[in-house]
C-alpha cells in the first residue's frame, strides 16, 4: 500500500520522539485518523472532550515535560475552539504545534461548510509559522520547521493540512529547482553576554546593600546558581507565579509570590530594596516592583532574559544581559563581592518567617462551612515531592499562590499571562502523559469545573488505568459564586456582588465522579478537610475532592491599599447579598497581622 501524506505525518512525529497528540476527531482530519488507525495508534491520540482542552492539555504536558506539544483539531470549528488553549501557550512561551484540517482545495473560496480562512484565523497565535501544505512535496520541511521553531522560540506553530492533501499519495522533495529538503537534527546554543556587560551588571549589583532578586520560569533550571548570587549578595528572592516552583519555599530567604496575589515579604522586599536583579521573569505588574523616582527608577536594576525581544521591559533596567540564566549567572558569580553585612538578608528572613505564621492563623479563622485558606494550609504539608500542581484561574489561585510551599522535586503551574478560567483539568491531564509515574493535582474552583472541568473528568475516566501511578487528584471549591470576579467588584470598583453573574447552580462533583467511577470525597466541615486529602492521596484511582468553602473569606492582598478596602467596605454599604458575611471575615483575617508576635502595619 503507498503512503499518504497522513502517513508520512504521523511518521515523521514519530521520528521527532512525539509520542502523545491531544485532539479531537472530526472530517477534516478523516485523512489523518484513518492513517492513525494504520499507525496503531502511534503516535498516541489522547481524545479530549473539546478542542480547547486538547489545546490545554497540550500546554500541561509542555509545561510538565519541557517537550514539545502536539495538538490536533478538524477544520472549521474544531479549529477555532484550539485557540484559546494556543493562545494560552503562547502567552506563556510554551512550545504548542497545531495540526489543523482544512477543507478539500477544490472548495475552497466557494463559501463550504465549515470553510474558514485558517491562515489568517491562526496568524496572530501562531505568527512565528503558520502554513498550508498543498502539494505532498511540502513535506518534511513544513512539518519540521514548525517543531523547530516552536521548540526553538518557545511559541505556538501551526500546520494546515487540507482534507484531501491528506489522502495524496506522499511524494518528498527531489533533488530539483524549488524543492526545499528537510532534516530531523536540532542542537542548542544558549546565548551569552559579553564579558563586559557581565562585568557591568556585577557592578551594579555589588554597589547594593539591600539587593532584591525576582526569579520567574526561565530560571527554572538555575536554581543553584540563583542560591549562589543570592548567598553572594545577601538578598531575598521573590518569585513570578510561573516560577513558584524556581526554589524551594524552605530556604528562609525565599519571600515567596509578587504580585496581587503575592505575599508580604516579597512586597517589602520590593518596597525596601536599593537593587534589582530580575531573572527569567516577564512579571508585568510594574506596580509591584521598586518605585519610581520621577520619571527614572528608584534602585539601580539589572535583568537577564534569554529573549532578546522581551529584554528591558517592566523596569527601567541599567543593564539588560541576554543568555540562559544559568550559565550567565555563573559567568556573573566570580565578580561579585560577598556582602559582609547580613542585616538585609536577616530582616528577610524575619518577615518570611512572620508571614508563615499569618498564613498559618488564617487558614485557622472559622467560616461557614469550611474556610478556603484551610484546605490550602492542610494540603502543602502533605504534597509529595514530586507532585505537579496545576492551579486554575480563580480565587483559589490566591491560596495557592500564598499557602502551598513548594519543596523538592515539585513543580506547579497555573495560566500565567492570559489567566484563563477552565486550565487546571486539562492541566493536570497533561501533566499525567508528562510523567505518568508522579502525582497531580488540580486546584478548581467551581466556575472553573461548570465550565469544561466536569466534562474533562470523562478523560480522566476513560484513561487513568493505563498511567503508572494512578494518583490525580482534583480539588473543588464549592461555594457557588464566582469568587474572583466578585472580589474585583467589590475590592477594585466598589460594586456590590450582582448575584445574576455571579451565583453559580449546584451541583454534585464529587457524586458526578463516583458516577463515572472515580474516588469522590465530600467535605462539609473543617475538621474533615485534612482527613480528606488523607484519603484522596490514598486512593487507588483518581479523586474529585469537593471542599464546601465560604465565599466571604476575603482574599485581601497583603499590601492593600486603603482605597481598595474603602470600595469593598463601600460595596457592603451599597447592599451586597454577603455584606455582613464579608465584614465579618475580613475583620477576622485582617486580625491575623495584629495577634502577639506581629508588627504595625
Amino acid at each position: 500500500m503507498s503512503q499518504t501524506v497522513a502517513d508520512y505525518v504521523l511518521s515523521r512525529l514519530r521520528d521527532w520522539g512525539i509520542e502523545h497528540v491531544f485532539g479531537y476527531a472530526g472530517d477534516g482530519i478523516n485523512g489523518l485518523l484513518a492513517a492513525w488507525q494504520r499507525a496503531e495508534n502511534s503516535p498516541q491520540f489522547v481524545q479530549a472532550r473539546h478542542e480547547e482542552m486538547a489545546a490545554f492539555e497540550a500546554v500541561g504536558y509542555a509545561k510538565f515535560s519541557g517537550r514539545l506539544g502536539v495538538c490536533t483539531a478538524t477544520s472549521g470549528p474544531g479549529a477555532i475552539h484550539l485557540l484559546n488553549g494556543l493562545y494560552d501557550a503562547k502567552l506563556d512561551h510554551v512550545p504548542v504545534v497545531a495540526i489543523v484540517g482544512q477543507t478539500s482545495r477544490s472548495a475552497m473560496g466557494g463559501s463550504y461548510q465549515q470553510e474558514v480562512d485558517l491562515l489568517t484565523l491562526y496568524k496572530d497565535v501562531a505568527n512565528e509559522y503558520c502554513q498550508m501544505v498543498t502539494v505532498p512535496e511540502q513535506l518534511p520541511n513544513v512539518l519540521d520547521r514548525a517543531i523547530r521553531i516552536a521548540s526553538a522560540k518557545r511559541t505556538v506553530t501551526a500546520l494546515i493540512i487540507p482534507s484531501d492533501v491528506q489522502e495524496l499519495d506522499y511524494s518528498g522533495p527531489t533533488h530539483a529547482f524549488k524543492m526545499v529538503p528537510s532534516s530531523l537534527d536540532q542542537t542548542w546554543a544558549a546565548p551569552a553576554p559579553t564579558a563586559a556587560d557581565v562585568q557591568r551588571a556585577a557592578d551594579v549589583l555589588n554597589s547594593g546593600s539591600k539587593v532584591a532578586i525576582l526569579v520567574g520560569q526561565g530560571a527554572r533550571g538555575a536554581a543553584a546558581e540563583v542560591t549562589q548570587v543570592a548567598d553572594q549578595l545577601g538578598a531575598g528572592v521573590a518569585k513570578a507565579l510561573l516560577g513558584k516552583d524556581v526554589l524551594s519555599d524552605e530556604l528562609p530567604w525565599v519571600t515567596g509570590s509578587i504580585g496581587l496575589l503575592g505575599t508580604r515579604p516579597s512586597y517589602e522586599l520590593m518596597t525596601g530594596c536599593d537593587t534589582l536583579l530580575v531573572i527569567g521573569s516577564n512579571f508585568p505588574y510594574t506596580q509591584f516592583l521598586p518605585k519610581f523616582s520621577g520619571d527614572g527608577p528608584g534602585v539601580r536594576a539589572v535583568q537577564i532574559d534569554i529573549e532578546p525581544t522581551m529584554i528591558g521591559m517592566r523596569y527601567p533596567f541599567e543593564v539588560n544581559l541576554v543568555g540562559d540564566a544559568a550559565e550567565t549567572l555563573r559567568a556573573l558569580l566570580p565578580s561579585l563581592t560577598r556582602q559582609d553585612d547580613r542585616s538585609w538578608r536577616e530582616g528577610v528572613e524575619k518577615h518570611v518567617k512572620r508571614w508563615w505564621e499569618v498564613m498559618e492563623r488564617r487558614a485557622g479563622v472559622s467560616a461557614d462551612p469550611v474556610n478556603p485558606e484551610l484546605v490550602f494550609h492542610e494540603l502543602s504539608p502533605r504534597l509529595p515531592d514530586d507532585a505537579m500542581i496545576c492551579a486554575d484561574s480563580g480565587s483559589g489561585t490566591n491560596w495557592y499562590a500564598r499557602h502551598v510551599k513548594m519543596r523538592g522535586r515539585m513543580r506547579g503551574t497555573l495560566s500565567g499571562t492570559l489567566a484563563t478560567m477552565g486550565c487546571g483539568v486539562p492541566y493536570a491531564i497533561g501533566a499525567k502523559y508528562a510523567h505518568p509515574d508522579r502525582p497531580a493535582y488540580a486546584m478548581v474552583g467551581d466556575g472553573a469545573m461548570q465550565m469544561n472541568g466536569i466534562n474533562e473528568l470523562i478523560t480522566i475516566a476513560k484513561y487513568w488505568e493505563s498511567w503508572a501511578d494512578p494518583r490525580l487528584v482534583v480539588a473543588v471549591l464549592h461555594n457557588n459564586d464566582l469568587n474572583q470576579v466578585t472580589w474585583e467588584l467589590r475590592a477594585m470598583g466598589g460594586s456590590p456582588q450582582f448575584l445574576p453573574s455571579q451565583h453559580l447552580p449546584d451541583f454534585p462533583y464529587a457524586g458526578f465522579a463516583r458516577s463515572l467511577g472515580l474516588h469522590g470525597i465530600l467535605v462539609e466541615k473543617p475538621d474533615e478537610v485534612g482527613p480528606a486529602w488523607d484519603e484522596a492521596m490514598a486512593a487507588d484511582r483518581p479523586c474529585v475532592v469537593e471542599f464546601v468553602t465560604d465565599p466571604a473569606v476575603p482574599p485581601i492582598p497583603p499590601h492593600a491599599t486603603w482605597d481598595q478596602m474603602e470600595k469593598a467596605l463601600e460595596s457592603i454599604v451599597r447592599g451586597d447579598a454577603d455584606r455582613v458575611d464579608v465584614v465579618k471575615q475580613g475583620i477576622k483575617a485582617k486580625m491575623q497581622d495584629f495577634l502577639p508576635g506581629g508588627r504595625d502595619v
